[in-house]
């Protein structure tokens, strides 16, 4: 699994002209799930994201977590996280999971994300045509891959 999280004042998914999602601060994240993701990259990634200190605390030091915060979340599958480029100009998709693998994944992954968060999250709607809205606070943005750990 691959996650691009940004650092956001405020974030909005919109379909066919209406809003499915939105939140003040806290992140957007977009998750790209390969056909070899797991339970345990599930876990591991939502723990990662949760904890993430990326927050200023009253210092302006990064010191403070989504939890810290009582921040709010908004997950968005994206299956291009997974674009290869490294032939030619078209980008291929051959990593990124199929839907039916990448569907009962994502979802399980937003799962694992409220029951760790302990709260609701905003999420858009798997293969819907999706307008994104933020407003990137720093900016801050953040790539996480469970195959690295990094």
């Amino acid at each position: 699994m691959r996650a691009v999280i940004q650092r956001v004042s405020e974030a909005s998914v919109t379909v066919d002209s209406k809003v499915v999602s939105s939140i003040k601060d806290g992140l957007l994240i977009l998750i790209g799930i390969e056909e070899n993701d797991d339970q345990t990259d599930i876990e591991w990634l939502s723990r990662k994201i949760i904890h993430l200190r990326i927050f200023g605390d009253d210092n302006g030091v990064m010191n403070k977590s989504l939890l810290d915060i009582n921040g709010e979340a908004i997950i968005v599958s994206q299956f291009t996280l997974h674009a290869s480029t490294k032939k030619g100009n078209r980008p291929s998709y051959l990593k990124a999971a199929k839907p039916d693998v990448a569907i009962p994944l994502y979802e399980g992954f937003v799962e694992q994300f409220k029951k760790d968060f302990g709260k609701e999250v905003g999420t858009g709607i798997f293969a819907a045509d999706m307008k994104i809205s933020l407003l990137n606070d720093g900016p801050v943005t953040i790539i996480v891959d469970t195959k690295s750990k990094e």
